[in-house]
């Protein structure tokens, strides 16, 4: 098994070995990768009743779960109509992208001013498993080391305030990255993979040099690159077609 497929393995743990308190993780754990991976769909309904029998837990402990997953951006609570998946709207996507590009670039200035030697050995680690998803062309696993990437230098940063909102950030970073490289692959998006793994070893020298500056330029870059992408996805190239009158 490589790097990649173990960690990406750690998300989900095989159900029938777990006992006790450690099915409420399992839960907690399983719902947040249905979500990113879009295995739920933006909007969709929970259904307390599957999930009690598919994990063996009452409906208190699970409904306690989905409270705790819609205050952290997963789902959302309406008034009579139960738990769906957070939605993602054209609102939502716009949000996003106003949004990112200043969490993402607060936390790796803080990150470039905090990293220590070991935190550095981690974001090369989780680099490295995050090219051998690429180059076996696992998405799932590639969105989900993507999205560990940038969290762990939301976690070098080190500030509480920042985190919640970088967590909520990241779970539509995950959506997108989800929709958009499930998609058949094409020349452009081979290149644009490629900018992003240059970007991410770019990110990580400036972190690890403390360069503040060059840490925001590239931060800015590397999210043009996501907001190309999701245009490009959004308008897709007219078809070629003749049409005689």
């Amino acid at each position: 098994m490589s790097h990649s497929q173990g960690n990406y393995q750690m998300l989900s743990v095989v159900e029938g070995k777990i006992t006790g308190t450690d099915k409420k993780n399992l839960l907690l754990e399983t719902l947040k990768r249905r979500v990113i991976s879009m295995d739920l769909k933006p909007g969709s309904s929970i259904d307390e009743m599957s999930l009690c029998e598919e994990f063996s837990l009452s409906r208190s402990p699970v409904r306690e779960l989905i409270r705790q997953l819609a205050s952290e951006g997963y789902l959302e609570l309406e008034a009579n109509r139960g738990a769906r998946v957070a939605t993602m709207s054209y609102q939502s996507l716009r949000n996003f992208f106003l949004a990112s590009p200043l969490i993402y670039t607060a936390t790796s200035q803080l990150a470039a001013t905090n990293a220590t030697h070991e935190d550095i050995a981690c974001l090369k680690e989780i680099q490295k498993n995050f090219k051998e998803a690429i180059l076996e062309d696992n998405v799932e696993a590639r969105v989900y080391l993507n999205n560990r990437f940038h969290h762990e230098i939301g976690r070098i940063a080190r500030n509480p305030y920042l985190m919640p909102t970088l967590e909520r950030v990241l779970i539509d970073h995950a959506r997108l990255g989800n929709v958009f490289y499930k998609a058949p692959a094409t020349h452009d998006m081979n290149e644009d993979l490629q900018k992003a793994v240059d970007q991410h070893d770019a990110i990580i020298d400036a972190i690890e040099q403390h360069d503040v500056v060059v840490v925001s330029e590239l931060i800015k870059a590397h999210m043009d690159l996501s907001r190309q992408r999701m245009t490009e996805y959004v308008v897709p190239t007219a078809l070629d077609l003749q049409i005689d009158f």
